[in-house]
C-alpha cells in the first residue's frame, strides 16, 4: 500500500484498528481497539479484551524471530479475546497443536490456520464453534485428518484444505454441511481403515463453488455406483473440477476393475457450466466419456498420466482456450476423426484456443487417426502433405511440444507468445514456415509471414532440423525477444544470418558441437542483454564478435572446455560497461581473471564456479565498486585465499557486501 493511502486508512480507522509491530505500540493500544494485526510475541503486552479481529502480523525480514507462538499465547487469546469474530494465524513455525479451549471463542466466524506446516490434527472441540462460517487450512501439509464431528458446524460455508497432502480421508457426516460453498479437496479413504466418508456424501453439496479436487478415486470400490452417487452433474456452480486417481503403485490397481472403471467415468459427468476440467492418472480403458461435447463452456482441459489411446475431438469446443496433455504414454492421436473428417470451416476449428501443451506422449505421431504408419521424412518440405496446409490453429498464442514424435498436426502460423519444441519432429515447423508460399497474393511485409509475431522460441533436439531450416525460420522471427537453441547437433550457428533478430534481448546456446566461434552476424543483435553459452566444447574464442555486444547486462558461460578467456592480446570486456552479472563455470582454461575486469564498472554479481585452474583474484577487483555479490564454489584454493580477514586476497574483496 502506498504510504499516503496507508495514512488515510489509519486516519479513517481511528482508534478501532491498529498494526502492532513493536513493544511501544502494543502497550499504547487502548481498550477501544477492535481490529489488530500483531506479532505473536507481542500478544501478552496487549490489554484489550473486546477485539473482533486478530491477524498475525508477518515480518518478512526475519520469519524465525517473528514466530514466537507458544501454547501460553493460545491461552491468552482465548482468555482475553472472547468477542473475536476473525482469527488469522498463518505461516507460523511454532504452531504444532491448536488449543482444545478454542471452542470458548463462540462468536468466531472466520478461522484461518493456513500454511502451518506442523499442524497434524485439530481438536475435536473446534466443532463446538457453531457460528463458524469459514475454516481455512490450506497448505497445512502435515494435517492428517479433519475433526470427526465436523457436521456440527452447521453454518460452515468455506472449508479450505488445498494441498493438504497428508489428509487420509474426509470425516463422515461432511455431506450434512449443505451450506458449504467451498470445499477445496475431497479425499477418498484408500482402504476404509479410517472410517471416512464415501463419495455419496457429495450428493447434496450442490452449493459448492469455485474449485473441487477429488483424489484417490482409484481406490473406490463399486465405482460406477459411487461415482453416480457423487451427483456432480447437479453442481451447477462449480467452475473447476480435478479428478485424480492417484495410485500408490501398479499393484494397487486390479485388472478386474477395468470394465467397471470404464463405465464409472461416464458417471462422473459434471454440470455443463464447468470452466476447467482436469483428469489425472485414470487407468481405465481407451474410451473417453461421451459427455465431453456437452461441456460447451470449458475454457481449460488438462489430462495427465491417463491411459487414453485416443481422444474425442476438442476442436468444436467454442470457449476452449487452454489444452494441456501430459504423460499420456498410451495416447496415439488427439482426434478420433480422420484428417478429412476433421476439416470444416476454419472458424470452427479450435476457435478460441490460445495455449497448447503436449508433454511426454511417446506414441503420438499424428494429431488425427490414420490408417497407415507415419514416418518423419527429414527432407520433407511439402506443405500439402495429407492436406495439412488447410488445417491451422486460428488464434493459437503459445505452443509447447516435448517428447512427442508428432509429425502430422495442425499448423501454427499465428503464434505470438511462445514456441517450445523439444525431442520432436521438425516437419510441422517446416510446413508452418512454408505456409506463405501457397498464399494467393504473397505480401512483401514481414508482419504477414508465419511466426512473425512470435516473442519466444525454444528449440532442443529436433529431428530433421538442419542449419538451412533453422536459418529460414529465423528470417521470419522479426519480433523475437528470447531464443534458446540446444542439442541441435546438425546446426552450424556460424552459417546463419541473425540480422532480422534486431529485437532479440535474450539468447541461450546449449550443446551445439559445431560451434567453434560466435557468428559474425551476432553483431546485429543490438538489443541483446542476456547471453548464456553452455556445453559447447568446441568453442575456442568469443572474438571477434563479443566486442560488439556492448549492451549486454548478463553473461554466463558454462562447461566450455576449450574456451580461452584470458591470454596475450585478449581484451573482450573493455567496452562492456553495462554488464551487471558475470558467471564463469567449469572452464578449465580460465587460469586467471585478467586486468580488463576493471572496465566492468557496473558489475553487481560475479559468480565463479568449478574453475580448477583459477588460483587467485586480480588486484583490479578493488575497481569493482558496485559489486554486491561474489560467489565462489568448487575452487578450494581460491576459497582459502578469500577467507575473511586472513586470506591473501581478502584485501581485494573486502568492500563487497555479500561473499559466499
Amino acid at each position: 500500500m502506498h504510504d499516503l493511502m496507508h495514512d488515510v486508512a489509519e486516519s479513517v480507522a481511528g482508534m478501532e484498528s491498529s498494526i502492532v509491530d513493536s513493544n511501544k505500540i502494543a502497550s499504547d493500544v487502548g481498550e477501544k481497539c477492535r481490529h489488530i494485526s500483531i506479532k505473536p510475541s507481542l500478544i501478552p503486552l496487549f490489554k484489550g479484551k473486546k477485539l473482533r479481529t486478530l491477524l498475525h502480523f508477518h515480518d518478512n525480514i526475519d520469519r524465525e524471530l517473528s514466530d514466537d507462538f507458544s501454547y501460553e499465547t493460545w491461552d491468552l487469546i482465548i482468555a482475553n479475546c472472547r468477542c473475536l469474530r476473525v482469527l488469522k494465524l498463518t505461516n507460523l513455525l511454532d504452531i504444532q497443536m491448536i488449543s482444545p479451549s478454542i471452542y470458548k471463542l463462540k462468536h468466531l466466524r472466520y478461522l484461518d490456520l493456513s500454511w502451518n506446516d506442523n499442524i497434524k490434527i485439530l481438536p475435536k472441540s473446534i466443532c463446538k464453534i457453531q457460528n463458524l462460517l469459514a475454516l481455512k487450512l490450506d497448505r497445512c501439509y502435515r494435517l492428517k485428518e479433519l475433526p470427526k464431528k465436523i457436521e456440527k458446524l452447521v453454518n460452515l460455508t468455506h472449508l479450505g484444505c488445498k494441498d493438504c497432502w497428508d489428509l487420509t480421508h474426509m470425516p463422515r457426516g461432511i455431506g450434512k454441511l449443505t451450506s458449504l460453498e467451498k470445499l477445496s479437496m475431497f479425499v477418498v479413504d484408500k482402504d476404509g481403515s479410517h472410517g471416512g466418508a464415501d463419495l455419496s456424501e457429495l450428493r447434496l453439496l450442490n452449493n459448492l463453488r469455485g474449485h473441487l479436487q477429488i483424489t484417490n478415486l482409484g481406490f473406490v470400490k463399486n465405482a460406477k455406483e459411487k461415482f453416480k452417487a457423487a451427483n456432480l452433474k447437479e453442481k451447477q456452480h462449480l467452475r473447476s473440477l480435478l479428478l485424480e486417481w492417484k495410485f500408490d503403485s501398479d499393484d494397487d490397481y486390479d485388472d478386474d476393475d477395468y470394465d467397471d472403471d470404464e463405465k464409472s467415468l461416464e458417471n462422473l459427468q459434471p454440470h455443463s457450466n464447468l470452466k476447467e476440467l482436469c483428469i489425472q492418472g485414470w487407468r481405465g480403458d481407451a474410451e473417453f466419456p461421451s459427455w465431453l461435447p456437452l461441456l460447451r463452456n470449458l475454457v481449460k482441459i488438462l489430462l495427465s498420466g491417463d491411459n487414453f489411446k485416443y481422444l474425442p475431438s476438442f476442436a468444436q469446443l467454442p470457449c476452449l482456450e487452454r489444452l494441456d496433455i501430459r504423460f499420456c504414454t498410451m495416447l496415439r492421436y488427439m482426434d478420433d476423426n480422420s484428417l478429412k473428417g476433421s476439416q470444416g470451416e476454419p472458424q470452427s476449428f479450435f476457435p478460441a484456443l490460445k495455449h497448447l501443451s503436449l508433454w511426454d506422449c511417446p506414441n503420438m505421431k499424428s494429431w488425427w487417426r490414420t490408417t497407415k504408419p507415419i514416418d518423419d521424412d527429414s527432407n520433407e518440405d511439402d506443405t500439402t502433405v495429407m492436406g495439412t496446409s488447410t488445417m491451422a490453429f486460428p488464434c493459437l498464442s503459445s505452443l509447447t511440444i516435448q517428447n512427442c514424435p508428432l509429425t502430422l498436426m495442425p499448423l501454427y502460423p499465428s503464434l505470438d507468445d511462445k514456441l517450445e519444441l523439444r525431442n520432436t519432429s521438425s516437419r510441422p515447423l517446416k510446413q508452418t514456415i512454408k505456409m506463405n508460399i501457397n498464399a494467393k497474393a504473397p505480401s512483401t511485409s514481414t508482419s504477414s509471414l508465419p511466426l512473425s509475431k512470435l516473442k519466444s522460441f525454444d528449440v532442443h533436439n529436433i529431428e530433421g532440423l538442419y542449419t538451412h531450416t533453422l536459418d529460414e525460420c529465423l528470417q521470419h522471427l522479426t519480433s523475437l525477444n528470447r531464443l534458446t537453441i540446444g542439442d541441435c547437433k546438425e546446426v552450424d550457428l556460424e552459417g546463419m544470418q541473425w540480422e532480422p533478430l534486431k529485437n532479440l534481448s535474450h539468447l541461450e546456446i546449449d550443446n551445439i558441437p559445431k560451434l567453434v566461434s560466435l557468428s559474425i552476424w551476432l553483431q546485429h543483435l543490438v538489443q541483446l542483454q542476456t547471453l548464456k553459452i553452455h556445453n559447447c566444447n568446441g568453442l575456442r574464442s568469443l572474438l571477434p564478435v563479443f566486442q560488439h555486444l556492448t549492451f549486454l547486462e548478463e553473461f554466463e558461460v558454462k562447461d566450455c572446455k576449450k574456451l580461452e578467456l584470458s591470454g596475450a592480446g585478449i581484451q573482450i570486456f573493455q567496452d562492456h560497461t553495462s554488464l551487471r552479472s558475470l558467471r564463469l563455470e567449469h572452464i578449465p582454461k580460465c587460469r586467471h581473471l585478467p586486468k580488463w575486469l576493471q572496465h566492468l564498472t557496473n558489475l553487481q554479481g560475479l559468480y565463479l564456479v568449478n574453475l580448477p585452474n583459477l588460483t587467485s583474484l586480480p588486484d583490479e577487483m578493488r575497481c569493482l565498486t558496485k559489486l554486491q555479490i561474489l560467489y565462489i564454489n568448487g575452487i578450494p584454493q581460491l576459497e582459502e585465499r578469500c577467507r575473511k580477514d586472513i586470506g591473501a586476497d581478502w584485501h581485494k574483496i573486502a568492500h563487497i557486501p555479500h561473499i559466499w
